[in-house]
């Protein structure tokens, strides 16, 4: 049918890829996780540089007030007052004392472990003697701790915070490229009315732009094919009809033959045609008929002769339109017939309302098989061995017309396989 060939259009099946990995979870996970890893790294850089210059102006700070007291102390020392320092502690760090005895007046940070940090404060009084202070620099360490704690608390709250907007926008996203690709989908399955709620004016938006311009232009080209399709063929039936009944009027012979099943087979393929026509403009109505499943199966195949044999498991009255089962049948019987192998059998279940159509051929070809599970039979297509064509198209538009169901397969012995399984009545 027509509308199938949608599902072999390159760019729908692009889209309807692109659109449905959009749509998956993992969109909103990759943007939540994008934007907390952004404002994690932003509140790491920032917490780091506040850590360097706070912890950089209290040691500063720190520096200045111990020195200043060391100066006021050298003062003491040389009026020769009691000042708050000591000579030559035993415990003055080797660097001061060293830096000390170069002619330096210094300051220095020593951590000593379990006792916290000590800030030291040195400088020469005479020839000899080195004058130092220290302080325990806990107040400061503490403080810088403090500060710490709170910029990890407001680095998490921040990331936690960024995660949960990437996740809001995230699932925004997802949900409008979900339905661009669930519409997608409907296009591509032969629904062209099918359009996207567009809302906004980002990439996605204009994304679901372009589907429903892809559809309409679709619908466009595909109704135009239709009517030609339907023209053409409308057109030949009066001519066909002609030669049909001039055949009919020759004189018997081998070339009167020749011209009989040429005419036969052209006005077969009409009808084909313009029934493949009607199952695309969805004019056909179904009309249901209480009837057994074997005389449908018996019928369907009674003219291809002893070629095809029904084999009953199990009967059933079912309720479905008679003519469009017995067309499917025997379109699927003769494609087997024509590309297969005999003997070709029709068997009925009737417990589930299930016909199988088998032949003994080399079955379908892998390429072609997948091509029949996936986006349906192409209209004259054939394969090596066995194919596709108008009478497989006509089966699959009654089968779902029926609303029954209808695969293909390979049988593991050997031979193609065709199952049509007609819908339960309702209740």
């Amino acid at each position: 049918m027509i509308r199938r060939a949608l599902r072999r259009t390159p760019v729908l099946r692009k889209l309807g890829g692109i659109a449905v990995h959009c749509a998956l979870p993992a969109l909103r996970t990759k943007i939540s996780f994008a934007i907390a890893t952004v404002a994690a790294g932003v509140a790491v850089a920032v917490g780091a540089l506040v850590h360097h210059i706070v912890a950089e102006d209290l040691l500063a700070a720190a520096r200045q007030e111990l020195d200043g007291r060391l100066l006021s102390a050298a003062t003491e020392y040389a009026a020769g007052q009691k000042s708050g320092g000591r000579l030559d502690p035993a415990d003055l760090p080797a660097p001061v004392a060293d830096a000390v005895r170069g002619g330096r007046r210094v300051t220095y940070l020593r951590d000593t472990g379990g006792d916290g940090p000590v800030l030291w404060a040195a400088g020469l009084v005479s020839d000899r003697n080195v004058l130092a202070l220290s302080r325990s620099y806990r107040p400061e360490a503490r403080t810088l701790a403090e500060l710490d704690r709170a910029l990890w608390g407001a680095g998490a709250l921040a990331t936690a915070t960024a995660s949960g907007v990437g996740l809001f926008l995230g699932a925004r996203m997802g949900r409008r490229a979900t339905a661009a690709a669930r519409t997608a989908e409907r296009i591509a399955d032969g629904d062209l009315d099918a359009r996207v709620d567009q809302s906004g004016h980002d990439e996605i938006a204009r994304l679901a732009a372009s589907v429903d311009a892809m559809a309409d232009a679709l619908g466009a080209r595909l109704e135009a094919e239709r009517r030609v399709t339907a023209d053409i063929a409308h057109d030949l039936r009066t001519p066909v009809a002609g030669m049909l009944t001039a055949a009919s009027l020759l004189p018997a012979g081998r070339p009167t033959d020749l011209v009989r099943d040429g005419a036969e087979n052209l006005h077969r393929l009409v009808e084909d045609v313009l029934e493949v026509a009607r199952l695309d403009a969805r004019v056909a109505r179904v009309e249901p008929e209480a009837r057994q499943a074997s005389a449908l199966a018996r019928r369907a195949v009674e003219p291809l002769g002893d070629a095809v044999s029904v084999r009953i498991r199990a009967d059933r009255i079912v309720e479905t339109d008679p003519r469009r089962v017995e067309r499917i049948l025997a379109n699927l019987a003769a494609n087997a017939l024509k590309h297969g192998a005999g003997p070709v059998t029709v068997e009925v279940d009737g417990r589930v309302v299930r016909v199988r159509v088998r032949d003994r051929g080399p079955g379908f070809p892998d390429d072609l098989l997948a091509v029949l599970r996936t986006s349906g039979p192409q209209r004259f297509r054939s394969g090596a061995q066995t194919g596709t064509g108008l009478g497989l198209t006509i089966a699959v538009g009654q089968a779902r017309l029926l609303g029954a169901r209808l695969t293909f397969g390979n049988r593991p012995q050997g031979g193609a396989e065709a199952v049509l399984e007609l819908p339960e009545p309702a209740g």
